[in-house]
């Protein structure tokens, strides 16, 4: 069955707003793991404007399940961060500074040799490399040859396009899935999945160990309530 990562970004950029401790992200985290979720997931940037270096610390100490870190391998200041807590997970992500949010996947080909030179440190601490790609099978086979353990789909382009033409939207991700698979990578799926389209993706896109959703889920959770919601997010993975 497909795990459920919440990334709890959106929880510290609701804190930060106005300053304290309310709510709490680390008791958010330890409710989201309580109400049945597989993982957390942090996205730590440079100008620290949600998630905060000193939480991932906080974090490490209290989580029980997976903790995936995602961030720019090309900070210094991330792989020091990643490499002290030694999370069972680091997704790469190649975000420019001041990005409001991720949009695009690593070209594995063109940045072949520094991915190789990026994930060799976390590989030799025995942290799993996961790489954001895009839905393309020459990205994905590039991505083995990087030493990574896993890809992650980067899904925007899939949930612009579901509303419309399902079947359409979810072909390329069917394919580099399967790619993956026969080439010997995990396959890790995010960004703006959601309840409406979320249940589609995972029956259409298999083999798939996990899923990171943040900001769907956390605005469902004003609604209907964090537990409940997590609960019918797990209800659409297979």
């Amino acid at each position: 069955m497909t795990r459920l990562s919440v990334n709890i970004n959106k929880i510290a950029t609701l804190r930060n707003s106005r300053g304290g401790n309310n709510p709490d992200l680390i008791q958010v985290a330890l409710d989201c793991e309580r109400f049945g979720v597989e993982g957390i997931t942090v996205h730590p940037r440079p100008d620290e404007r949600h998630i905060r270096y000193a939480d991932v610390y906080a974090l490490k100490k209290v989580i029980q399940t997976e903790f995936n870190i995602e961030g720019n391998p090309l900070e210094d200041k991330f792989v020091e961060l990643v490499l002290a807590v030694r999370p069972e997970q680091v997704t790469l992500v190649p975000d420019a500074l001041g990005q409001i949010t991720s949009n695009h996947g690593w070209d594995t080909v063109k940045h072949q040799d520094v991915l190789i030179q990026l994930i060799a440190p976390f590989k030799a601490a025995g942290i799993r490399t996961s790489i954001f790609v895009d839905p393309i099978l020459e990205m994905v086979e590039a991505a083995k040859t990087t030493g990574a353990d896993r890809i992650e789909l980067y899904t925007e382009p899939y949930a612009e396009e579901f509303l419309n033409h399902p079947t359409q939207a979810v072909a390329s991700y069917r394919k580099a899935a399967f790619r993956a698979h026969q080439v010997g990578l995990g396959v890790n799926a995010g960004h703006d999945l959601s309840l409406e389209n979320l249940a589609f993706f995972t029956a259409n896109v298999q083999p798939l160990d996990e899923v990171s959703i943040g900001h769907a889920l956390i605005c469902d959770a004003l609604y209907y309530g964090l537990e409940n919601t997590i609960q019918l997010y797990k209800r659409q993975l297979i």
